[in-house]
Protein backbone atom coordinates (compact mmCIF):
# COMPACT_ATOMS: atom_id res chain seq x y z
CA UNK A 1 0.00 0.00 0.00
CA UNK A 2 1.56 3.37 -0.98
CA UNK A 3 2.48 5.87 1.66
CA UNK A 4 0.12 8.81 1.98
CA UNK A 5 2.10 12.02 1.61
CA UNK A 6 0.93 15.52 2.43
CA UNK A 7 2.40 18.54 4.19
CA UNK A 8 2.17 16.96 7.63
CA UNK A 9 3.47 13.53 6.68
CA UNK A 10 6.26 15.00 4.59
CA UNK A 11 7.51 16.92 7.61
CA UNK A 12 7.94 13.76 9.67
CA UNK A 13 9.40 10.30 9.40
CA UNK A 14 5.90 8.83 9.38
CA UNK A 15 5.52 5.86 7.04
CA UNK A 16 1.73 5.97 7.31
CA UNK A 17 -0.82 8.61 8.17
CA UNK A 18 -4.40 7.70 9.10
CA UNK A 19 -6.99 10.46 9.50
CA UNK A 20 -9.64 10.28 12.20
CA UNK A 21 -12.44 12.32 10.64
CA UNK A 22 -14.52 14.01 13.35
CA UNK A 23 -15.27 17.44 11.93
CA UNK A 24 -13.57 20.17 13.95
CA UNK A 25 -12.16 17.49 16.28
CA UNK A 26 -10.40 15.62 13.47
CA UNK A 27 -6.78 14.57 13.86
CA UNK A 28 -4.15 12.34 12.31
CA UNK A 29 -2.45 9.18 13.49
CA UNK A 30 1.17 9.09 12.34
CA UNK A 31 2.84 5.67 12.26
CA UNK A 32 6.54 5.02 11.76
CA UNK A 33 9.95 4.64 13.42
CA UNK A 34 11.80 7.37 15.34
CA UNK A 35 8.83 9.73 15.62
CA UNK A 36 9.86 10.74 19.16
CA UNK A 37 12.40 13.06 17.56
CA UNK A 38 9.58 14.83 15.72
CA UNK A 39 7.15 15.58 18.58
CA UNK A 40 8.59 19.02 19.35
CA UNK A 41 8.31 20.17 15.74
CA UNK A 42 4.75 18.91 15.50
CA UNK A 43 3.78 20.82 18.64
CA UNK A 44 5.44 23.98 17.36
CA UNK A 45 3.63 23.65 14.03
CA UNK A 46 0.23 23.20 15.66
CA UNK A 47 0.53 25.81 18.39
CA UNK A 48 3.57 28.13 18.21
CA UNK A 49 3.17 29.40 21.79
CA UNK A 50 2.00 26.23 23.53
CA UNK A 51 3.88 24.56 26.38
CA UNK A 52 3.88 20.81 26.99
CA UNK A 53 3.81 18.68 30.12
CA UNK A 54 4.79 15.08 29.53
CA UNK A 55 2.98 12.41 31.56
CA UNK A 56 4.66 9.01 31.49
CA UNK A 57 5.31 5.98 33.68
CA UNK A 58 8.43 4.78 35.44
CA UNK A 59 9.24 2.10 32.85
CA UNK A 60 8.90 4.31 29.78
CA UNK A 61 10.73 7.16 31.52
CA UNK A 62 13.86 5.04 31.95
CA UNK A 63 13.88 4.00 28.31
CA UNK A 64 12.61 6.93 26.26
CA UNK A 65 11.85 10.09 28.23
CA UNK A 66 15.22 11.74 27.52
CA UNK A 67 14.62 11.44 23.76
CA UNK A 68 11.18 13.00 23.96
CA UNK A 69 12.32 15.78 26.29
CA UNK A 70 15.19 16.62 23.91
CA UNK A 71 12.69 16.95 21.05
CA UNK A 72 10.44 19.29 23.05
CA UNK A 73 13.32 21.32 24.49
CA UNK A 74 14.72 21.92 21.01
CA UNK A 75 11.53 23.85 20.22
CA UNK A 76 11.29 25.48 23.65
CA UNK A 77 8.08 23.60 24.47
CA UNK A 78 8.85 21.54 27.59
CA UNK A 79 7.26 22.81 30.82
CA UNK A 80 8.03 19.65 32.77
CA UNK A 81 7.56 15.91 33.02
CA UNK A 82 5.50 13.86 35.48
CA UNK A 83 6.34 10.21 36.09
CA UNK A 84 3.74 7.91 37.65
CA UNK A 85 4.19 4.28 38.75
CA UNK A 86 3.97 1.74 35.93
CA UNK A 87 0.98 -0.59 35.89
CA UNK A 88 -2.80 -0.70 35.70
CA UNK A 89 -3.11 0.34 39.35
CA UNK A 90 -2.20 3.91 38.32
CA UNK A 91 -5.57 4.24 36.59
CA UNK A 92 -7.19 5.28 39.85
CA UNK A 93 -8.55 8.24 41.80
CA UNK A 94 -5.51 7.89 44.06
CA UNK A 95 -3.23 8.72 41.11
CA UNK A 96 -5.54 11.11 39.26
CA UNK A 97 -5.77 13.66 42.08
CA UNK A 98 -2.03 14.28 42.55
CA UNK A 99 -1.53 14.23 38.77
CA UNK A 100 -4.04 17.05 38.30
CA UNK A 101 -2.36 19.00 41.10
CA UNK A 102 1.06 18.61 39.49
CA UNK A 103 -0.27 19.74 36.11
CA UNK A 104 -1.64 22.92 37.67
CA UNK A 105 1.57 23.53 39.62
CA UNK A 106 3.51 23.38 36.35
CA UNK A 107 1.34 26.19 35.03
CA UNK A 108 -0.54 24.22 32.40
CA UNK A 109 -3.00 26.50 30.59
CA UNK A 110 -5.93 25.75 28.34
CA UNK A 111 -3.92 26.42 25.20
CA UNK A 112 -1.13 24.08 26.23
CA UNK A 113 -0.67 20.34 25.68
CA UNK A 114 -0.41 17.28 27.85
CA UNK A 115 1.71 14.65 26.11
CA UNK A 116 0.49 11.20 27.09
CA UNK A 117 3.67 9.17 26.69
CA UNK A 118 3.30 5.46 27.34
CA UNK A 119 0.90 2.56 27.03
CA UNK A 120 -2.84 2.38 27.46
CA UNK A 121 -2.72 3.16 31.18
CA UNK A 122 -0.93 6.46 30.62
CA UNK A 123 -3.09 7.37 27.64
CA UNK A 124 -6.28 6.79 29.63
CA UNK A 125 -5.04 8.51 32.80
CA UNK A 126 -3.37 11.50 31.15
CA UNK A 127 -6.20 11.85 28.65
CA UNK A 128 -8.74 11.92 31.47
CA UNK A 129 -6.69 14.57 33.27
CA UNK A 130 -6.59 16.57 30.02
CA UNK A 131 -10.36 16.34 29.81
CA UNK A 132 -10.99 17.75 33.29
CA UNK A 133 -8.08 20.07 34.18
CA UNK A 134 -9.25 23.65 33.54
CA UNK A 135 -12.37 22.01 32.06
CA UNK A 136 -10.34 20.66 29.18
CA UNK A 137 -6.87 21.14 27.74
CA UNK A 138 -5.38 19.72 24.56
CA UNK A 139 -3.34 16.55 24.55
CA UNK A 140 -1.20 14.49 22.24
CA UNK A 141 -0.98 10.71 22.38
CA UNK A 142 2.51 9.26 21.97
CA UNK A 143 1.78 5.55 22.52
CA UNK A 144 4.69 3.21 23.22
CA UNK A 145 2.92 -0.17 23.50
CA UNK A 146 1.35 -2.19 20.71
CA UNK A 147 -2.00 -2.14 22.50
CA UNK A 148 -1.96 1.65 22.74
CA UNK A 149 -0.76 2.17 19.17
CA UNK A 150 -3.50 0.05 17.62
CA UNK A 151 -6.38 0.76 19.98
CA UNK A 152 -6.46 2.87 23.12
CA UNK A 153 -4.67 5.97 21.76
CA UNK A 154 -7.29 6.41 19.03
CA UNK A 155 -10.88 7.44 19.58
CA UNK A 156 -10.84 9.73 22.60
CA UNK A 157 -11.89 7.31 25.34
CA UNK A 158 -10.20 8.20 28.62
CA UNK A 159 -10.78 7.06 32.17
CA UNK A 160 -9.81 5.26 35.33
CA UNK A 161 -10.79 2.04 37.09
CA UNK A 162 -12.64 1.53 40.36
CA UNK A 163 -13.44 -1.53 42.47
CA UNK A 164 -16.74 -1.69 40.58
CA UNK A 165 -15.11 -2.22 37.21
CA UNK A 166 -12.80 -1.02 34.49
CA UNK A 167 -12.97 2.43 32.87
CA UNK A 168 -16.24 3.30 34.60
CA UNK A 169 -15.12 6.87 35.41
CA UNK A 170 -13.98 8.94 32.45
CA UNK A 171 -14.78 11.26 29.57
CA UNK A 172 -14.65 11.29 25.77
CA UNK A 173 -11.82 13.71 24.97
CA UNK A 174 -10.18 13.48 21.55
CA UNK A 175 -6.43 14.05 21.18
CA UNK A 176 -5.01 16.67 18.84
CA UNK A 177 -2.53 14.23 17.32
CA UNK A 178 -1.36 10.63 17.73
CA UNK A 179 2.27 9.75 17.01
CA UNK A 180 2.93 6.00 17.08
CA UNK A 181 6.69 5.45 17.09
CA UNK A 182 7.14 1.82 16.07
CA UNK A 183 10.77 1.82 17.24
CA UNK A 184 9.61 2.00 20.86
CA UNK A 185 7.99 -1.42 20.49
CA UNK A 186 11.43 -3.04 20.34
CA UNK A 187 11.92 -2.24 24.04
CA UNK A 188 8.51 -3.65 24.99
CA UNK A 189 8.60 -6.84 27.12
CA UNK A 190 7.52 -9.87 25.10
CA UNK A 191 4.51 -10.46 27.33
CA UNK A 192 3.30 -6.89 26.76
CA UNK A 193 3.78 -7.28 23.01
CA UNK A 194 1.65 -10.44 23.01
CA UNK A 195 -1.01 -8.75 25.11
CA UNK A 196 -1.20 -5.85 22.67
CA UNK A 197 -1.52 -8.27 19.77
CA UNK A 198 -4.87 -9.42 21.16
CA UNK A 199 -6.29 -6.02 20.20
CA UNK A 200 -4.80 -6.34 16.69
CA UNK A 201 -6.49 -9.71 16.23
CA UNK A 202 -9.73 -8.20 17.53
CA UNK A 203 -10.09 -6.04 14.43
CA UNK A 204 -9.96 -9.09 12.22
CA UNK A 205 -12.39 -11.02 14.39
CA UNK A 206 -15.01 -8.29 14.62
CA UNK A 207 -15.14 -7.10 11.03
CA UNK A 208 -12.32 -8.18 8.69
CA UNK A 209 -11.97 -11.91 8.05
CA UNK A 210 -9.26 -11.32 5.45
CA UNK A 211 -7.15 -9.42 7.97
CA UNK A 212 -7.50 -12.24 10.51
CA UNK A 213 -6.40 -14.74 7.86
CA UNK A 214 -3.43 -12.48 7.08
CA UNK A 215 -2.51 -12.46 10.77
CA UNK A 216 -2.70 -16.24 10.92
CA UNK A 217 -0.16 -16.36 8.08
CA UNK A 218 2.04 -13.43 9.13
CA UNK A 219 2.01 -13.15 12.93
CA UNK A 220 5.60 -14.38 13.15
CA UNK A 221 6.73 -11.50 10.96
CA UNK A 222 4.80 -9.05 13.16
CA UNK A 223 6.48 -10.37 16.30
CA UNK A 224 9.81 -10.46 14.47
CA UNK A 225 9.51 -6.67 13.92
CA UNK A 226 9.47 -7.01 10.17
CA UNK A 227 8.86 -3.39 9.24
CA UNK A 228 6.32 -4.01 6.49
CA UNK A 229 4.31 -6.57 8.48
CA UNK A 230 4.32 -4.58 11.72
CA UNK A 231 3.32 -1.37 9.97
CA UNK A 232 0.51 -3.14 8.08
CA UNK A 233 -0.84 -4.66 11.31
CA UNK A 234 -0.86 -1.28 13.08
CA UNK A 235 -2.20 0.70 10.13
CA UNK A 236 -5.00 -1.78 9.38
CA UNK A 237 -6.09 -1.76 13.02
CA UNK A 238 -6.03 2.03 13.27
CA UNK A 239 -7.95 2.45 10.02
CA UNK A 240 -10.64 0.05 11.24
CA UNK A 241 -11.01 1.87 14.53
CA UNK A 242 -10.92 5.33 12.92
CA UNK A 243 -13.77 4.41 10.60
CA UNK A 244 -15.94 3.05 13.41
CA UNK A 245 -15.20 6.08 15.59
CA UNK A 246 -16.08 8.38 12.68
CA UNK A 247 -19.52 6.78 12.45
CA UNK A 248 -20.16 6.44 16.20
CA UNK A 249 -17.87 8.68 18.24
CA UNK A 250 -19.76 8.42 21.55
CA UNK A 251 -20.52 4.68 21.40
CA UNK A 252 -24.24 4.90 20.84
CA UNK A 253 -24.24 1.75 18.73
CA UNK A 254 -21.62 0.36 16.35
CA UNK A 255 -18.59 1.44 18.38
CA UNK A 256 -19.60 -1.05 21.06
CA UNK A 257 -18.43 -3.78 18.65
CA UNK A 258 -14.89 -2.72 19.58
CA UNK A 259 -15.61 -4.32 22.96
CA UNK A 260 -15.57 -7.85 21.54
CA UNK A 261 -14.39 -10.01 24.46
CA UNK A 262 -14.26 -7.03 26.81
CA UNK A 263 -17.37 -7.76 28.88
CA UNK A 264 -15.78 -11.01 30.01
CA UNK A 265 -12.23 -9.64 29.99
CA UNK A 266 -12.92 -6.53 32.07
CA UNK A 267 -14.62 -8.70 34.69
CA UNK A 268 -11.52 -10.90 34.86
CA UNK A 269 -9.32 -7.82 35.26
CA UNK A 270 -11.47 -6.49 38.08
CA UNK A 271 -11.43 -9.88 39.77
CA UNK A 272 -7.64 -10.10 39.63
CA UNK A 273 -7.11 -6.53 40.86
CA UNK A 274 -5.78 -4.84 37.71
CA UNK A 275 -2.23 -6.03 38.22
CA UNK A 276 0.44 -8.11 36.53
CA UNK A 277 -1.43 -11.28 37.41
CA UNK A 278 -3.52 -10.75 34.27
CA UNK A 279 -2.72 -8.12 31.64
CA UNK A 280 -5.50 -6.38 29.75
CA UNK A 281 -4.72 -8.07 26.45
CA UNK A 282 -4.54 -11.47 28.11
CA UNK A 283 -7.96 -10.93 29.68
CA UNK A 284 -9.37 -9.81 26.34
CA UNK A 285 -7.91 -12.85 24.56
CA UNK A 286 -9.73 -15.13 26.99
CA UNK A 287 -12.84 -12.97 26.66
CA UNK A 288 -12.85 -13.21 22.86
CA UNK A 289 -12.47 -16.98 23.02
CA UNK A 290 -15.43 -17.12 25.40
CA UNK A 291 -17.47 -14.87 23.11
CA UNK A 292 -16.85 -17.19 20.18
CA UNK A 293 -17.56 -20.33 22.21
CA UNK A 294 -20.81 -18.82 23.46
CA UNK A 295 -21.69 -17.77 19.91
CA UNK A 296 -21.26 -21.37 18.76
CA UNK A 297 -23.30 -22.75 21.63
CA UNK A 298 -26.15 -20.36 20.83
CA UNK A 299 -26.05 -21.31 17.16
CA UNK A 300 -24.83 -17.95 15.85
CA UNK A 301 -21.37 -19.01 14.63
CA UNK A 302 -20.46 -22.08 12.57
CA UNK A 303 -18.83 -24.99 14.36
CA UNK A 304 -15.07 -24.66 14.45
CA UNK A 305 -14.99 -20.86 14.65
CA UNK A 306 -14.04 -20.82 18.34
CA UNK A 307 -11.36 -23.47 17.85
CA UNK A 308 -9.84 -21.39 15.05
CA UNK A 309 -9.67 -18.30 17.27
CA UNK A 310 -8.20 -20.26 20.18
CA UNK A 311 -5.65 -21.95 17.94
CA UNK A 312 -4.34 -18.61 16.73
CA UNK A 313 -4.09 -17.16 20.21
CA UNK A 314 -2.28 -20.26 21.42
CA UNK A 315 0.12 -19.93 18.49
CA UNK A 316 1.15 -16.46 19.65
CA UNK A 317 1.28 -17.41 23.34
CA UNK A 318 -1.96 -15.87 24.58
CA UNK A 319 -4.31 -17.55 27.10
CA UNK A 320 -7.63 -18.87 25.85
CA UNK A 321 -9.40 -20.23 28.97
CA UNK A 322 -10.37 -19.09 32.47
CA UNK A 323 -8.22 -21.91 33.86
CA UNK A 324 -5.10 -20.09 32.58
CA UNK A 325 -5.68 -17.13 34.91
CA UNK A 326 -3.11 -17.53 37.71
CA UNK A 327 -4.29 -17.93 41.29
CA UNK A 328 -7.79 -18.40 42.62
CA UNK A 329 -10.58 -18.43 40.07
CA UNK A 330 -13.65 -16.20 40.32
CA UNK A 331 -16.91 -17.71 41.44
CA UNK A 332 -19.72 -17.34 38.95
CA UNK A 333 -21.91 -15.01 41.00
CA UNK A 334 -19.11 -12.53 41.54
CA UNK A 335 -18.15 -12.72 37.89
CA UNK A 336 -21.73 -11.99 36.80
CA UNK A 337 -21.88 -9.09 39.23
CA UNK A 338 -18.72 -7.60 37.73
CA UNK A 339 -20.08 -8.14 34.22
CA UNK A 340 -23.25 -6.30 35.19
CA UNK A 341 -21.13 -3.15 35.66
CA UNK A 342 -20.22 -3.21 31.97
CA UNK A 343 -20.71 0.18 30.31
CA UNK A 344 -22.94 -1.39 27.62
CA UNK A 345 -25.60 -2.39 30.16
CA UNK A 346 -28.94 -0.78 29.22
CA UNK A 347 -31.96 -0.73 31.56
CA UNK A 348 -30.29 -3.44 33.59
CA UNK A 349 -29.87 -5.75 30.57
CA UNK A 350 -26.40 -7.01 29.67
CA UNK A 351 -25.38 -6.26 26.08
CA UNK A 352 -22.89 -8.78 24.69
CA UNK A 353 -20.74 -8.66 21.59
CA UNK A 354 -21.02 -12.06 19.90
CA UNK A 355 -20.09 -13.32 16.43
CA UNK A 356 -21.68 -15.00 13.44
CA UNK A 357 -18.22 -16.15 12.48
CA UNK A 358 -14.72 -14.76 12.07
CA UNK A 359 -15.05 -11.19 10.83
CA UNK A 360 -18.71 -10.71 11.72
CA UNK A 361 -19.44 -9.46 15.24
CA UNK A 362 -22.83 -8.20 16.41
CA UNK A 363 -24.52 -6.82 19.52
CA UNK A 364 -27.21 -8.73 21.37
CA UNK A 365 -29.38 -8.25 24.45
CA UNK A 366 -30.97 -11.68 24.07
CA UNK A 367 -28.65 -13.83 26.19
CA UNK A 368 -30.59 -14.71 29.32
CA UNK A 369 -28.82 -14.66 32.68
CA UNK A 370 -29.51 -18.36 33.27
CA UNK A 371 -27.97 -19.27 29.92
CA UNK A 372 -24.94 -17.11 30.66
CA UNK A 373 -24.58 -18.67 34.10
CA UNK A 374 -24.74 -22.19 32.61
CA UNK A 375 -22.16 -21.24 29.99
CA UNK A 376 -19.75 -19.81 32.57
CA UNK A 377 -20.18 -22.87 34.77
CA UNK A 378 -19.14 -25.02 31.83
CA UNK A 379 -16.13 -22.82 31.16
CA UNK A 380 -15.08 -23.08 34.81
CA UNK A 381 -15.39 -26.89 34.72
CA UNK A 382 -13.36 -27.02 31.52
CA UNK A 383 -10.38 -25.83 33.53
Amino acid sequence: MPTVVNSLAAATRAERQVPVALGDRSYDVLIGPDLLDEVGRQVAAKAPKAKCVVVTDSNVAKLHLATLETSLKAEGRLAGSIVVPAGEASKSFAQLEPLCGQLLELGLERGDFIVAFGGGVIGDLAGFAAGIVRRGVRFIQVPTSLLAQVDSSVGGKTGINTKHGKNLIGVFHQPTLVMADTATLKTLPERQMRAGYAEVAKYGLLGDADFFAWLEANHQAVFGFDSEALTKAIETSVKAKAEIVRRDELEQGERALLNLGHTFGHAFEAWTGYGDRLLHGEAIAIGMCLAFRLSEQLGHAPKGSADRVAAHFKAVGLPTEIAEIPGDKPNIENLLKLMSQDKKVQHGALVLVLARGVGEAFLTRDVQSDALKTFLAGEMRAG
